[in-house]
C-alpha cells in the first residue's frame, strides 16, 4: 500500500512538473514578444516604462521572495510535525500574495485615471509604441495576477487539508505541489519586473 501511495505521490509531482513546463512555455513566448516589440519601438517603450511605479514593483517583488519563503518553509515544517507553525507560514503565504494584488489593483487603477489601457483615445494619441507597450503590460501582469489568484485558491485548499490532517509528515505532495506552483509564480515575476519597470 506504502508503494502505491508513493507512486502516486512521484506521478503527482511529474504531473505538475510537466504542468510548470508548459506554463513556463507560454511566458517565454510573451517574453519573445515583449523583446521584439520593444527592439522595433525602443524610444516608445523606454519613455513608457517611467509611466509605472518601480516603488510598488519593488515592493510587490520583495512579497513574492519572501511568500516563496513561508511556503518552502511550511513544508519543513510538516515534515517535522509542527502542523500549527505549517498553519501560519500557509497563513502568511496568502496574506502575501493578497497584499501583492492590492498593490496591482491600485496600480493598475492608476492606470485607468490617466486612460493608460489598452483602448483608450489618450493611450491611442500617444502613438503605436505606446499602445503596444500598455497592452504588453496590462495582459502580461493580468496573466500573471490571475496566476496569482489560482495559487491562492490552491494554498487555501492544501492549508484546510493540513488543519483536516489529510496532509500530514508523510504525506505532502499536494503541499509540495503548490508550493513548486507559488515559485513558479514568483519566478515569472522576477522577469516581469525588470521587463517592464527597470530596462528603461
Amino acid at each position: 500500500m506504502n508503494m502505491e501511495e508513493h507512486r502516486d505521490d512521484e506521478a503527482s509531482k511529474l504531473g505538475m512538473w510537466l504542468f510548470l513546463f508548459t506554463e513556463m512555455l507560454l511566458f517565454a513566448g510573451l517574453f519573445i514578444v515583449y523583446s521584439v516589440y520593444r527592439y522595433k519601438n525602443a524610444e516608445a517603450f523606454h519613455l513608457a516604462a517611467h509611466e509605472l511605479d518601480v516603488t510598488i514593483g519593488t515592493i510587490n517583488t520583495g512579497l513574492l521572495l519572501i511568500s516563496s519563503m513561508t511556503i518552502a518553509m511550511s513544508i519543513t515544517a510538516l515534515q517535522k510535525k509542527m502542523k500549527k507553525l505549517a498553519l501560519g507560514l500557509l497563513s502568511v503565504t496568502l496574506l502575501l500574495g493578497f497584499v501583492f494584488l492590492v498593490n496591482k489593483y491600485f496600480e493598475w487603477g492608476g492606470k485607468f485615471e490617466h486612460g493608460l489601457y489598452p483602448g483608450s483615445e489618450i493611450l491611442a494619441e500617444r502613438g503605436r509604441g505606446d499602445v503596444l507597450f500598455f497592452g504588453l503590460y496590462f495582459f502580461m501582469t493580468g496573466l500573471h495576477a490571475l496566476h496569482i489568484i489560482i495559487g491562492m485558491v490552491f494554498i487555501v485548499f492544501v492549508l484546510v487539508y493540513v488543519a483536516k490532517d489529510k496532509l500530514t509528515f508523510d504525506n505532502y505532495a499536494q503541499l509540495e505541489n503548490s508550493g513548486l506552483y507559488w515559485h513558479l509564480v514568483d519566478l515569472i515575476w522576477i522577469f516581469l519586473f525588470p521587463l517592464f519597470y527597470l530596462i528603461t
